[in-house]
């Protein structure tokens, strides 16, 4: 899928030029890994350039107008088992507190559409004025959202949209952090720990999820474009909701089928624990893992110089307060951008504990700081 592909000319600086001597381009993977740090290469859900989080403001007058209001808010979450989920309903409900709206519920789909519809239907009985939420499928939950939409709630979404819907029409804003960038990143860093040389697997999530897929579109197309002494040998989608031990059987399939197989990609942290696993069984302790969210397992493996060499980090924090801000536009009427998107973080061992602090707004676990050697 070439749809992002013009976005990897930003990164044009990192590359050295040596197709006139007939050799394909080969990236410089730090260079590469700090511009990233300065740019969101994603577009939005309906193609739209992004805008910054840190653009988004309320005026003391403003916050003043959403406190009077007593407004009520739900969080609707695709699934709530990992990091990244509870960082979101953190920053949610920090932000939500500070301008005096009450969050009356917090919903875990399980990954489940049809958990995901009913929970919309009994929250809608409460008549919130404002619903924050991730779509698990963005068709069979369209018509769900579509109700609250129209019953005068206000949505807010995270990284995906339900399927014919229109920003500003019937729905405020979404919000994600740069999936096409942490694919981008999580390649580099692949590429990096493998010297820029050997044969790796993917494991992708085989579903209409679209910020999951900018994450497989960006790193197939960063590594096959940026390092030609890399091939991609095996690929395998996992559905869920068992996707640790769902991946973690794609990846023992690879390493079965594939005995030289030098790196494997994994979509997410959480089936990156999966990949782990199946390293451990096979004996393969030099294979190489990247991915992209910085949980507390990864962060541990990576930590005690194991398979993880290095992920791309979203910003679910941040992104929690930015959901919650552009809630507070929808209230006053106020005209919002339709997508805003936070930058990448490349997280390697080395800035594991500083990254830990950016993600979170906290300090690195007891587990991890115990881990690092």
């Amino acid at each position: 899928m070439n749809l992002f592909k013009t976005n990897l000319a930003t990164l044009a600086g990192a590359v050295i030029a040596l197709g006139s001597l007939g050799v394909p381009a080969t990236a410089d993977p730090d260079a590469a890994l700090a511009d990233l740090q300065a740019t969101v290469l994603s577009k939005g859900p309906n193609g739209e350039d992004p805008s910054a989080a840190g653009d988004l403001t309320l005026s003391e007058a403003e916050l003043e107008a959403i406190q009077a209001m007593n407004a009520t808010a739900a969080i609707v979450m695709h699934y709530g088992g990992n990091d990244w989920s509870r960082a979101q309903i953190a920053g949610l409900s920090d932000q939500f507190g500070k301008m005096g709206i009450e969050v009356i519920a917090v919903t875990d789909a399980g990954f489940k559409p049809e958990k995901q519809v009913s929970d919309i239907e009994t929250i809608m009985a409460q008549s919130p004025d404002i619903i924050v939420s991730i779509p698990t499928d963005p068709s069979a939950t369209a018509a769900a959202y579509r109700a609250a939409a129209e019953a005068g709630t206000k949505l807010v979404f995270m990284d995906n949209v339900p399927k014919g819907f229109t920003a500003g029409q019937d729905y405020v804003a979404a919000v994600s952090a740069d999936n096409y960038g942490n694919g981008v990143a999580a390649a580099h860093l692949m590429a990096k720990a493998l010297d820029e040389e050997g044969q790796i697997g993917l494991v992708f999530h085989a579903a209409d999820f679209f910020v999951t897929r900018q994450r497989y579109d960006a790193f197939k197309a960063t590594i096959e474009s940026d390092y030609p002494n890399i091939e991609i040998i095996a690929e395998q989608g996992i559905g869920g909701p068992d996707f640790t031990g769902d991946a973690e059987k794609a990846a023992s399939a690879m390493l079965t089928s594939n005995p030289g197989i030098d790196g494997i990609w994994a979509v997410w942290d959480v089936p990156a624990e999966g990949v782990i696993s199946a390293a451990r069984v096979s004996g393969r302790d030099d294979l190489i893992i990247t991915t992209i969210d910085l949980g507390e397992n990864v962060a541990i493996n990576m930590a005690q110089d194991g398979f993880v060499k290095g992920l791309g980090a979203q910003r679910p924090f941040d992104q929690g307060v930015a959901e919650a801000i552009l809630a507070g536009y929808g209230l006053l009427g106020k005209e919002a951008p339709a997508f805003v998107a936070l930058p990448a973080l490349p997280v390697t061992k080395d800035t594991l504990l500083d990254g830990w602090q950016a993600v979170y707004h906290s300090e690195a676990t007891e587990n991890i700081r115990k881990s690092m050697k």
